[in-house]
């Protein structure tokens, strides 16, 4: 009976130690995260940095933390995390050039966001189109035409291409 009960403490209590942690180590990562990224979203709110921009970084923070949990979890356990590394380096690869457009009008979109060479209500000729600046969004911004149609052009297209301001709100 003693032989047993020493070869458990030899055998399961390393492993049962290591499963301990990995399971500590994922639900404090997963507090983290949390914290860290309302934190993000938090400050960029408070810069005045556009909703929908302040939410989507969040969430970015949010899932690049767990990814990094989740690897040192299973390190932990004793999984060569090398691999999954390079997997998921190799998928973060795919999808950049799967939303290579998308991510292309997003930055757009950030840029326009951050250095607002235009706002709503100002009238502008950007990317073939002319009209009044109606919204601003993360991967496109929507004109108001003369013609009363509405435009919907990609960010990328109007970074890309020369931006005439004609009037800006409020100028008279």
């Amino acid at each position: 009976m003693e032989a047993t009960l020493q070869k458990i403490y030899v055998y399961v209590l390393p492993y049962a130690i290591n499963i301990f942690a990995a399971i500590l180590i994922f639900f404090i990562g997963k507090w983290v995260a949390r914290i860290a990224a309302r934190f993000v979203e938090t400050a960029l709110n408070k810069s005045k940095l556009d909703k929908t921009l302040a939410a989507f970084t969040k969430n970015i923070v949010y899932y690049l933390i767990i990814i990094f949990v989740v690897i040192a979890a299973l390190g932990k356990l004793g999984v060569q995390t090398s691999s999954f590394v390079a997997l998921v380096g190799a998928a973060g690869l795919a999808v950049g050039f799967a939303l290579q457009g998308s991510l292309a009008n997003f930055a757009a979109g950030v840029m326009i966001i951050i250095f607002e060479p235009f706002k709503a209500g100002d009238l502008i000729e950007a990317g073939g189109a002319t009209g009044v600046v109606e919204e601003i969004q993360i991967f496109n911004t929507i004109f108001s035409a003369a013609d009363k149609k509405t435009v919907i052009m990609p960010n990328s297209k109007i970074t890309n291409d020369k931006i005439i301001i004609h009037q800006r709100r409020g100028a008279k």
